[in-house]
């Protein structure tokens, strides 16, 4: 254990995958988000396969003894992705950024429903925080929405947003029930195979061919993911999930950053003001859960039998 090696490996994952969705969101004009879906898990397999060759896990990463519950994740991740990508082509990054902080607080919600965790009242309360930041940024936009505005674009770029949320909540609530059975690499590699060919569904609606500049950005974004995945999964093998976790959020400077220098976008203070309340309740869950786990290793502790 590592845990400023760990640190450094989340913060170069969420670099590399902010850096990744703005590559997606440049190329949104050209090609579909089913399409951009495609490019983004087809050309991260390459990278991952040397991972897995360099560190020998090749053979952990290739062997499965549950391809259906694979099937699932990648299906749920897909979607995910697909609903993300369409939302980054509506919506200023900031924003994209904000509402998709809905994931983990959902997944409490999914675990408890479907995996029968345990939620007691913190939790509940936090959540319930979370997402009142998440609705404080749909705000906006979904009054426009109602009232007919011209902003009808932008409202339907933030529901879609949130159910790519929902999605992406569900996808990691299958990932807790594979790690019981399954390798980490193993993971890693067969949502990118799943997720490269269940993107293929949406050929039908509209695949074009990109123009060179559009092609490029999106191979580059694929190969990033690939990158970003590697970071990510050898971030929680140098520290604990408590440890790397609030990091997560420096990806919201960073889409401040990108958007205003790259996309020209200034985000609100409603904007500004709903992601810090989500910010807040997201470290509030992790540091309860840090204690929770505290707490359980000295029990643990204090009961194994001593001498």
């Amino acid at each position: 254990m590592n845990p400023l090696r760990g640190i450094a490996f989340k913060l170069g994952s969420v670099v590399v995958f902010m850096t990744m969705s703005s590559l997606i969101k440049a190329a949104s004009d050209a090609v579909p988000p089913g399409e951009a879906v495609f490019f983004r898990s087809f050309f991260a397999i390459p990278v991952i396969v040397v991972w897995l060759i360099a560190t020998r896990s090749l053979k952990a990463g290739l062997a499965t003894a549950n391809p259906l519950g694979h099937f699932w994740r990648g299906l749920m991740g897909t979607a995910a992705m697909g609903f993300g990508f369409a939302g980054l082509g509506l919506l200023p990054l900031p924003e994209v950024t904000a509402i998709g902080y809905a994931a983990p607080l959902l997944t409490v919600v999914f675990a408890a429903m479907f995996l029968g965790e345990n939620v007691r009242a913190f939790r509940i309360a936090t959540v319930a925080l979370g997402m009142a930041g998440v609705l404080i940024v749909l705000s906006p936009r979904l009054t426009a929405f109602s009232e007919g505005q011209i902003g009808g674009e932008e409202a339907l770029g933030a529901i879609v947003v949130l159910v790519g949320a929902v999605f992406a909540a569900l996808a990691q609530v299958f990932v807790r029930k594979l790690v019981n059975e399954e390798k980490t690499s193993a993971i890693v590699f067969y949502f990118s195979v799943n997720s490269a060919l269940l993107s293929l569904v949406t050929l039908p609606f509209g695949w074009t061919v990109p123009d060179p500049q559009s092609a490029a950005m999106l191979v580059c974004a694929g190969l990033l993911g690939g990158v970003g995945q590697i970071f990510l999964t050898s971030s929680y093998r140098h520290a604990d999930a408590s440890v790397v976790a609030p990091f997560d959020y420096a990806s919201m400077l960073l889409a401040i950053a990108i958007g205003y220098v790259v996309f020209d976008e200034v985000p609100t203070w409603t904007v500004i003001g709903g992601a810090t309340l989500v910010v807040f309740a997201g470290i509030l869950i992790i540091w309860r859960e840090r204690r929770l786990g505290l707490e359980r290793s000295r029990q643990r502790k204090a009961m194994t039998p001593q001498g």
